[in-house]
């Protein structure tokens, strides 16, 4: 949902599509189709989150489910409270960060392409991370950190490699799928170096998986993004600076450069915290900002409409990956890349048909 302070009077215009909602001395446009989409999205993924937390091998009534969410006494408190609920949490978590994230990059570099798992952000991340697991350097409790600097320097590398007085769109992609090739050779290098156990959790881990996982991950991911919050309310502003052309944004004084750093720094840190809370899910940055975009209709990626789009694919992705195949569970990065993956081929020959993406 695109939303702007401003300062105008009563009857100044605005621009055609936004709602103009005054809060005390303040005012916001708000843009309506994002809000009504947003709110869709919003009572549909509550929906699934039902869904979810009744289904599994012991089906719990809605009813019971309401209880335990409340606090109220229920026979499922174990079974709703401590194995699924802490799992659902993850993935709504986890989903709305890669989907903030693949729409902050793809603000940036201007590309539908430009996702953080096509890109090498998400190879970055599983690349040190697998690493420090393979070569024991860290416990399960520290490799976010290392998924973030992975991430983090992944990405230097590419903006750099791709920086030629200025930001081409296209250079920056291409040479982001070339790290990426050669990140993913190092994971699989790393995994042939460590023990078959070790082997086995690290392959689990690269495909994205929400198995076994609950509030310890949760938690710890759920305070930084609360944290993170302000810095998204300013990529938002910051993203209609970025819609215009560089000369345009120059002479008016926008720090272009610097903004456009910002953004895909952001952009980054979020898809790595997601990616060391569950592994590299697949296209689900890839997905939500662009599935954001049509429905919204608007100039920028909206943010709040990607981050609940990014969990409601999560958690519709992994509600069959617990169910298809039960008792065992599958990676929800599988899923995820089965839809994901025709996407790609589309947007590709979409591009190469001269259609707009």
């Amino acid at each position: 949902m695109t939303t702007s302070l401003i300062g105008r009077r009563p009857g100044d215009a605005r621009p055609a599509g936004y709602a103009l909602v005054r809060r005390g001395r303040a005012s916001f446009l708000v843009h309506r189709r994002a809000a009504v989409a947003a709110g869709a999205i919003a009572v549909l993924t509550a929906a699934l989150c039902v869904a979810y937390l009744c289904l599994g091998e012991r089906y719990v009534a809605p009813t019971e489910v309401l209880n335990v969410l409340f606090g109220q006494d229920s026979g499922a408190d174990f079974v709703v409270g401590e194995l699924r609920l802490p799992r659902l949490a993850l993935g709504l978590l986890v989903g709305a960060a890669f989907g903030v994230g693949g729409a902050l990059i793809q603000t940036v570099a201007r590309n539908p392409l430009a996702s953080p798992d096509i890109i090498g952000v998400s190879q970055g991340a599983s690349a040190l991370t697998i690493g420090a697991l393979t070569f024991g350097v860290g416990s399960f409790g520290v490799l976010p950190y290392f998924s973030v600097a992975g991430g983090v320097l992944a990405a230097l590398a590419v903006y750099l490699f791709a920086w030629r007085r200025g930001m081409h769109a296209g250079r920056f992609v291409l040479i982001g799928i070339g790290v990426a090739i050669a990140l993913r050779s190092v994971v699989h290098l790393f995994i042939t170096k460590g023990d078959y156990l070790v082997a086995h959790q690290a392959q689990v881990w690269i495909t994205g998986s929400l198995n076994g996982r609950g509030w310890d991950e949760a938690a710890p991911l759920g305070w930084t993004l609360l944290a993170l919050a302000p810095c998204v309310v300013w990529a938002a502003r910051a993203q209609r600076n970025t819609a215009f052309d560089d000369g345009t944004a120059t002479a008016l004084g926008v720090p272009l450069h610097r903004t456009r750093f910002g953004l895909a720094l952001l952009g980054v840190l979020f898809a790595s915290l997601a990616t060391g809370a569950a592994g590299p899910v697949d296209f689900v940055a890839l997905l939500a900002p662009q599935i954001a975009r049509r429905l919204t209709r608007t100039a920028q990626i909206p943010l709040l409409c990607s981050a609940l789009l990014g969990a409601l694919i999560v958690v519709a992705a992994d509600l069959p990956a617990r169910l298809l195949f039960a008792p065992v569970e599958l990676p929800v990065g599988v899923l995820t890349a089965a839809v994901g993956a025709p996407y790609l081929i589309w947007l590709i020959v979409r591009g190469r048909t001269g259609g707009r993406a």
